[in-house]
């Protein structure tokens, strides 16, 4: 979708070889405060894809907010071909209080594609759909692990859909999960459009993860680059990232304190102890074992555990082991002098 002479967002105008900071309104508090979701658009000079970058569309989730920061500070986005629409907070209310959800308690990524006249979250997704997303050929949505949980950095997408394929493949790095869409995503809301979009998941929610800042950012524009919005630029070491056609949460068998004995990114084969639970008198109740090979990608992180909690996300590859040294490449090639 090439953006045309006249492009705007809520109705102001972004010139070719412009770049603009925007304050989408959305609806205001019960406070008469007038609450806006924060854009920032860069046109380039020459024509060329339109793309979004969006975070926090959880209010908690955080990293994605200096993902975009950095981005848009980037020199190299100088050269840059088509336009650029970074959104690094979706979610203000949330990020105000330090909350997944929206004053209403629900949450905005089950709540697409809105409604202009439906709850606040309905109608931010109306908002937020028709401003950005409608306006778009690509997308990127940063993400974290909920409360008290970490995700393995990784990229979510429609891998069966050629072009996507290779976009996930292009963000470099070692885990690509071909995920199911969920009702009421911006994932699957994106996709009604045309728009092929990509999940970043990595981290924590309200915690900074340098690694995962600096996944994220080079991914991010390893793509612009891979879709011809930045000039190419041969890279250091390739990362060859491993496709994970099914996933699955292990959970905790009783209630208890748990002693986690695995990490993120660690390989375990079928049996392996993941995790011991035992009761406050120290009394072992339950064990947390593998149910098959695969790479820890997502894992909970507070000791306590309710029964049928979910403790350890197992993505099962052929390779695990290839996966492994990948995600050792990864931790590598983002040193603190990297230059992107």
């Amino acid at each position: 979708m090439q953006a045309s002479p006249d492009f705007e967002i809520g109705g102001i105008a972004v010139a070719k070889g412009e770049s603009r900071h925007i304050d989408l309104p959305v609806v205001s508090l019960y406070t008469n405060t007038e609450m806006a979701i924060p854009v920032y658009v860069q046109r380039g000079k020459r024509e060329g894809p339109t793309i979004f970058v969006c975070a926090a569309v959880h209010g908690d989730e955080l990293n994605g907010i200096e993902i975009i920061s950095r981005l848009i500070q980037s020199r190299s986005l100088k050269s840059l071909r088509g336009t650029l629409i970074a959104v690094p907070m979706v979610n203000v209310y949330g990020v105000l209080q330090h909350t997944r959800y929206l004053p209403d308690r629900r949450d905005l990524n089950r709540s697409f594609p809105g409604s202009p006249k439906g709850s606040l979250a309905a109608r931010m997704a109306h908002v937020f759909l028709r401003e950005i997303v409608a306006k778009c050929d690509y997308g990127i949505d940063l993400h974290t692990g909920a409360a008290h949980r970490s995700n393995l950095p990784q990229v979510r997408a429609n891998l069966d859909d050629d072009i996507t394929r290779a976009m996930a493949k292009a963000f470099g790095v070692p885990v690509l999960l071909n995920a199911s869409i969920r009702d009421g995503s911006l994932r699957q809301a994106a996709a009604d459009r045309g728009v092929r979009i990509l999940l970043y998941e990595a981290g924590e929610a309200l915690r900074f993860d340098e690694l995962c800042i600096r996944a994220g950012l080079k991914g991010v524009t390893n793509v612009l680059r891979h879709l011809g919005m930045l000039p190419a630029r041969r890279r250091r070491s390739l990362i060859e990232p491993f496709i994970a056609r099914s996933s699955g949460w292990l959970r905790a068998g009783d209630s208890g304190i748990a002693t986690h004995l695995k990490a993120l990114g660690d390989q375990v084969y079928e049996g392996d102890l993941l995790a011991t639970i035992a009761d406050p008198y120290g009394n072992e109740l339950d064990q947390v074992r593998s149910n098959g090979e695969g790479i820890i990608i997502g894992k909970q992180n507070i000791p306590l555990v309710q029964e049928g909690e979910a403790m350890y996300h197992i993505a099962y590859f052929h390779e695990p082991q290839e996966v492994v040294e990948n995600l050792e490449l990864l931790q590598d090639s983002l040193l603190p002098d990297e230059n992107f």
